[in-house]
Parts: C-alpha cells; structure tokens; sequence
C-alpha cells in the first residue's frame, strides 16, 4: 500500500502557539492542546488502500507500484513521488485550515484534508505526461495518456484515517 502520512504536526504547533503567546488560556490555546493529545494518536493514509482490486483481482497498490517506479518493460512514472514532492510543504496549513473549518474537530479535519490530498494525487495521474508510452502501446490503447487505461487505478485512489 502506498502511503502518506501527514508531517508537520511541529509546524502546527508552532503556528498555533505564536498565535496564543501571551493571551489567556481560552479556546484556542484548549484546541491546540486536544490536536496534539489527539494527532499522536492518529494518521492517515493515502493512495491505494488494502482490497482495493482489478476485475481480474489484481491489487490496485501492485499497479500504482509498477507505475510508480517501472519494470523491465515500462519506464518509471512516479505520480506518487511527484505529488509528494508538489504538495507536502502545504499539508500542515492544509490541516490547520480544516481544522478552522471544522471547529477543532480533528477526525472531520483529517477526512477534510484526506480529500483534498485524494484530489491531489488523482490530479497528478491525470496529469502526468512524461515519460510518453510508446507507439505500439498508444496504438494498442487508442490514446497517448500514461497511467490511465481504463480509469480503474485513477477511480481507487483513497484514504483512511488511522487511531493507534
């Protein structure tokens, strides 16, 4: 299963208590504190979830991999680095802004946020032209986009949200 854990619970805090620094203990300061308590306890995963499978009961995540980093006949195609690479810098406002929208409710904030990163790596799939496929593959296919044949492996792409 490829996967992607939210990083920056740090940046979070440090954000977070710049803003409380010097003010009362009041609803903010009450947040912070229940979004630590609880965000050690919890993770998300991202990507190709377990049982997600092809009609012929091939696993999604063993695709996305052969994907992600080639085989001996297809090149490297690395949408899941490069959504990583794109986007991980944002994930910590990403969640302190659905933690705002949320009313401090972090398991609504984390689905929140596992959307749009979902979203994310969805749109690098669609996205993603280079390496191009070869003739003979665009000639069997139809059509010249890597990564999407039928629209199965694109359409799996989940999350869940994980308690220790």
């Amino acid at each position: 299963m490829a996967k992607t854990a939210i990083k920056g619970m740090a940046r979070l805090q440090a954000t977070l208590n710049g803003k409380v620094q010097g003010m009362q203990k009041n609803w903010m300061a009450r947040l912070l504190e229940r979004v630590l308590r609880r965000g050690a306890q919890m993770h998300l995963n991202a990507g190709f979830l377990e049982g997600a499978t092809y009609p012929d009961g091939t696993p999604v995540a063993a695709v996305a991999y052969w994907n992600e980093f080639g085989t001996s006949r297809s090149p490297s195609r690395p949408f899941m680095r490069q959504t990583i690479a794109k986007n991980q810098d944002q994930w910590p406002k990403l969640l302190a802004a659905c933690l705002k929208q949320s009313g401090g409710d972090l398991e609504k904030a984390l689905d929140m946020a596992s959307e749009r990163i979902v979203a994310q790596i969805q749109e690098e799939i669609r996205t993603l032209q280079s390496p191009p496929l070869a003739a003979s593959t665009i000639k069997a296919k139809g059509f010249d986009k890597p990564l999407i044949d039928t629209g199965h492996m694109l359409n799996s792409v989940g999350y869940e949200v994980v308690s220790d």
